[in-house]
């Protein structure tokens, strides 16, 4: 087992904390930051129109999908009680 000296492992440390920093910025590009925020109260009527034909178009389309969300919804709300 190799032993490191605490200078190596506070210097592995930072590194980790750098590249940590870095991927958490990375990351703000892709979640629901305050861009999308601002999209959506600008655009909601839209949105949900869009959401709305999708849906329709689903059922029409693909119900045994609906069937699987609504499954897999309630197995999870019935697990999490």
């Amino acid at each position: 087992m190799s032993t490191k000296t605490n200078e190596e492992l506070l210097k592995e440390n930072e590194e980790l904390k750098h590249k940590l920093s870095e991927m958490e910025e990375t990351l703000k590009k892709y979640t629901n930051g305050e861009r999308h925020q601002r999209y959506y109260e600008a655009h909601k009527d839209e949105v949900k129109a869009k959401a709305k034909m999708y849906m329709d178009k689903l059922r029409k389309d693909n119900p045994e999908k609906i069937k699987e969300w609504r499954q897999k919804a309630y197995l999870k709300k019935k697990e999490s009680s």
